[in-house]
């Protein structure tokens, strides 16, 4: 074991302690280091970790390691991203100055890659046609009307001689149409589904209790918003196929998707990634 001085809050929040650090983990932060920012602006805001993380969401093991500039706990680059703009903004820093820092450091900002295009495969199907036997009868009835009104001028004058039509009870002596098929029961025309596949997709992100970072791209890899989401507001993203969803703080935001209430996005501190295409949200 060797020891370093790492900075944490003391009773008042102001005190810098020695620790000791296990051999082969990151050691202390350096005056220009990410980790000694964050840490010299938390204790200039006379906040101790435990009360950074109340505020912040992001747990107090997370705070000390990256005030210590040791990101391996944040869970990769683009989390520790949106760990480092969380804590700056809660201890008055300047978090995308310190995301640069970070970006330079680490390989550079990410790139965001376009999502296959959804279709549905409802929209592709050709439409039935019926027969239409509404022609068919008309013309039926045409020919019966017109081989009764013959048969009723046959049977009047002949030489000035009336000749009355000699009443029939066989049905067989008036003249029919020719046997036409059976008319096909219509089937019934199917109602729409409550749960029929949408032809867009809409997300509403409420936050509720908390700050959360937030960030959607649609379908065509633009993004619509990457910032803080803080307590009481909200916003609506819509695209016709797909959005792509990074919630920082999932405990902290409430969702309805497509016009229904879907409840809370995750746990406290949990960090979600999925998307929500024409079928629904799924995980990323």
């Amino acid at each position: 074991m060797t020891s370093g001085t790492s900075l944490s809050g003391g009773p008042g929040g102001t005190a810098l302690t020695d620790t000791p650090v296990a051999d082969g983990a990151p050691g202390p932060s350096t005056p220009s280091s990410i980790g000694h920012t964050l840490a010299s602006a938390r204790l200039a805001a006379e906040l101790t970790v435990e009360e950074l993380a109340a505020e912040t969401s992001v747990r107090a093991p997370i705070i000390q390691a990256v005030e210590n500039d040791d990101f391996s706990r944040c869970g990769g680059d683009f989390y520790a991203r949106g760990h480092i703009r969380a804590l700056a903004r809660a201890v008055g820093a300047d978090g995308e100055r310190l995301v640069d820092q970070y970006d330079d450091a680490h390989g550079g900002a990410p790139v965001l890659l376009r999502p296959l295009p959804v279709f549905d495969s409802e929209q592709l199907r050709p439409e039935r046609r019926r027969a239409n036997w509404t022609g068919a009868m008309v013309a039926a009835t045409i020919v019966v009307v017109a081989v009764i009104g013959f048969n009723l001028a046959d049977g009047r004058t002949r030489d000035g001689a009336v000749v009355a039509v000699a009443p029939t009870t066989k049905a067989s002596t008036v003249a029919r149409p020719a046997v036409l098929p059976p008319k096909p029961t219509p089937k019934p025309t199917p109602k729409a589904s409550a749960s029929a596949t949408p032809t867009s997709v809409s997300v509403k992100i409420s936050a509720e209790g908390g700050d959360s970072w937030v960030e959607v791209t649609n379908a065509a890899g633009k993004t619509l918003y990457r910032d803080d989401l803080t307590d009481g507001t909200a916003q609506t993203f819509t695209d016709a196929k797909q959005l792509t969803l990074v919630l920082g703080n999932a405990g902290a935001l409430h969702l309805w998707i497509n016009g229904k209430d879907v409840g809370k996005a995750g746990a406290d501190g949990q960090v979600v990634n999925a998307n929500l295409t024409l079928k629904g949200l799924q995980s990323a």
